[in-house]
């Protein structure tokens, strides 16, 4: 796991991901979803509110989630790619390999902080009760792995990282993911939320997948999108150096 993860870069990315002026917007999905939560839990009575279901988990793992990892994700790399500072990165005698896995794990451990969190509070500041929190929480911390994948990935893979996301999130997830049924096979909001509707069943989160085949295919897209994102990284590779 070392030879894969290297402290410094990640100590490097943390500090320059939250550095810029991107990092305001990574509270703003979550200032969004608690304010939502208290507007609707000061509006709704109490008893029998199945609102928490559809907000936190639909609207939620299609749109919140996604978007705070779409900016958290293209930003570890793309960023770097982008200014061409990454440059100096790739000088550096480290595998291509270590720079995708270390980028990933902050991506996908800064999503969590700023997604997976805020579902939890949002959970249990909602009438619904203490499981759906827990099973919201598991659900997204799923999906913030999976979307930085993604998202690492398509910021090696494009420049225009941020607009192919923003398509991915607000048409695939949000708008064709609720309604086309085969589209679920392909859409990470699914996944989460047939991880979050194993742990807390209920029809109104609209799970179209199980729990097994959900995580199944959270991994194969995790480690499809490294492979491929280190495959690109490769062709960046300065002549003379190891890749």
């Amino acid at each position: 796991m070392s030879s894969l993860f290297n402290p410094v870069v990640a100590s490097i990315t943390v500090r320059a991901t939250l550095g810029r002026r991107r990092a305001f917007l990574f509270a703003i999905p979550a200032v969004i979803l608690v304010a939502l939560t208290l507007i609707l839990r000061a509006s709704h009575p109490a008893g029998g509110a199945q609102w928490p279901d559809v907000v936190l988990g639909d609207f939620g793992f299609s749109v919140l989630l996604p978007l705070t990892a779409l900016i958290i994700g293209t930003g570890v790399l793309g960023a770097e790619i982008d200014d061409g500072s990454a440059i100096h990165l790739l000088a550096t005698p480290i595998r291509r390999s270590t720079v995708v896995v270390t980028k990933f794990a902050v991506a996908a451990a800064l999503t969590m902080a700023f997604a997976a969190v805020p579902e939890l509070l949002a959970g249990l500041l909602s009438p619904a009760s203490s499981k759906l929190a827990i099973a919201l929480f598991v659900g997204a911390l799923v999906g913030s792995v999976i979307y930085s994948a993604v998202f690492v990935m398509a910021s090696v893979l494009t420049t225009r990282a941020i607009a192919v996301g923003l398509l991915y999130v607000l048409v695939w997830e949000a708008l064709l993911g609720n309604i086309v049924g085969g589209v679920r096979i392909l859409s990470v909001a699914h996944y989460s939320l047939g991880v979050a509707n194993a742990i807390y069943p209920d029809q109104n989160f609209r799970a179209g997948l199980t729990l097994a085949t959900s995580l199944i295919l959270g991994v194969i897209v995790t480690v499809g999108g490294l492979i491929l994102a280190t495959r690109r990284l490769s062709a960046f590779a300065i002549k003379g150096e190891p890749a």
